[in-house]
Parts: C-alpha cells; structure tokens; sequence
C-alpha cells in the first residue's frame, strides 16, 4: 500500500502484464460464451458485482492516496477518461440509461480497453495500484459489455455521433480544470509519462488533433459490428 515505485516497477508487456491482459480477455470471452445461459436472478447478480467492483476500486483508489498523504487536485478528481467512463458505467448499470450508455460504451472501449494493453501504470505485480488498476478497467469494459450482451442494448450511427460530440465536450471542460489546478487529465496538457500509443501522435498541442482523429476511427471501428449486426437482421434494409 506504499507508493515506493521502486520497490514494484512496472513494465510494459513483462509477464504479470501479459497475466492482466490474459485474465482481462477471459473474462471478456466468458461473458460472451455465457450470455444466454444466465437467468433473471444471474442476471441481476452480475449486474451488482460489476456495480460493487466499480465502486469498491474506486474507493480504495482514493483511500490508498489519502492514507498515504498524496491525495491531490492534480491526480484524484475524476476526469481521467477511464474514471469519466467508471463513474458512467456505474450510472449506467444503475440506471439502465440509454444515453448513457451510448457515451459510456464509446469512451470505455477506446480508453479502459486501451488501458489494459497499454497502462499508464507505475506499480507492478504484486503492489495494491497493480491489481486495482485492472480490476477497475476490466469492470468498465465489462459494463459495457454486459449492457450489450446481456441487456441487448444496441448502438446506432447516431449514437457515435452523440458520444463523440459528448466527449469533446467533455473534453473542453477537462481543458479547463487541467488550467485551473495545473494538471493533466485526459491527457490534455503533456503525454503520459509511460510510453503509450500518444507517443507516436507528435508533440503538444499537435498529437491532440491527432488523437481527435483517432478517436473517430477507433469509434466508426466500434461502431461496424452494431452495423453489421443490423443489416444482417433487417436483410440489408438499416435505419440508423
């Protein structure tokens, strides 16, 4: 529960990441292979064990800075993308909210499913940061995923267009926060300090057009298979 970096070094794709990744997808995989075959109390189970894993690794994530004196404006308020997309899932599953979980699926599967092949992580196996870090972009992903195949929710073109017009509006406000207690959320300000996918988007401000791109073809990309889906239910004929 210390924060001495260097007593649990991470390293990008060493084993105990490749293990996250590996345990990340299977449980990706399994939801997937198992989806018809939960009842109405399995559903609703799953549901809230997902809920309680949103908000239990949140909550130790906050305890764990402010016990070890470090909490800070700069660092815990929650406008990273991936605590954005936490606190919407959390809502969504709540709520069963369409709308948001049009915002929730797009910007989970383009930030906590990133997160999990690419962590901007500073503690590795076996520290406290480590094992919720995961657990927290898993439970994410998951939200996401179990809206879609377990509730049968579905995305429309218009759906992509709303969660990219809302998280560039989200974006301006995060922009503005980042000025106001001099941090960097989102990514907005500098590059993450690990190597990440950005480093091959140029220097600032130039990679955050870059990154406005990327985001649209990592959402028409998550948008194809509801796409695909549609058509070949409707035989050809798709209202989107």
């Amino acid at each position: 529960m210390n924060f001495r970096y260097e007593e649990y070094p991470f390293e990008l794709f060493s084993v105990s990441h490749v293990a996250a990744m590996i345990v990340s997808f299977g449980c990706m995989i399994g939801l997937f292979v198992f989806r018809n075959r939960l009842s109405g109390s399995g559903k609703g189970v799953l549901k809230w064990l997902i809920v309680v894993l949103l908000v239990l690794s949140e909550a130790l994530f906050q305890i764990w800075y402010f016990i070890n004196d470090q909490w800070d404006v700069a660092i815990n308020l929650p406008f990273q993308l991936c605590s954005i997309s936490l606190y919407l899932c959390t809502i969504m599953l709540i709520t069963r909210n369409y709308r948001i979980f049009e915002i929730s699926f797009f910007a989970s599967m383009t930030g906590a499913f990133i997160a999990i092949v690419t962590p901007e992580l500073f503690f590795g196996y076996p520290h406290f940061r480590y094992f919720q870090f995961f657990l927290a972009h898993l439970a994410i992903v998951l939200s996401c995923l179990y809206m879609v195949w377990i509730e049968g929710f579905i995305l429309t073109f218009r759906s992509m267009v709303r969660a990219f017009i809302a998280l560039n509006l989200i974006a301006v406000i995060v922009f503005m926060v980042n000025r106001l207690v001099g941090a960097n959320y989102m990514f907005l300000s500098h590059k993450p300090y690990n190597a990440s996918p950005i480093d091959y988007l140029g220097e600032y401000p130039y990679y955050l057009l870059a990154l406005e791109g990327v985001a649209l073809i990592l959402f028409i990309l998550l948008y194809i298979p509801f796409y695909l889906f549609k058509n070949r239910k409707s035989g050809g004929n798709v209202n989107t």
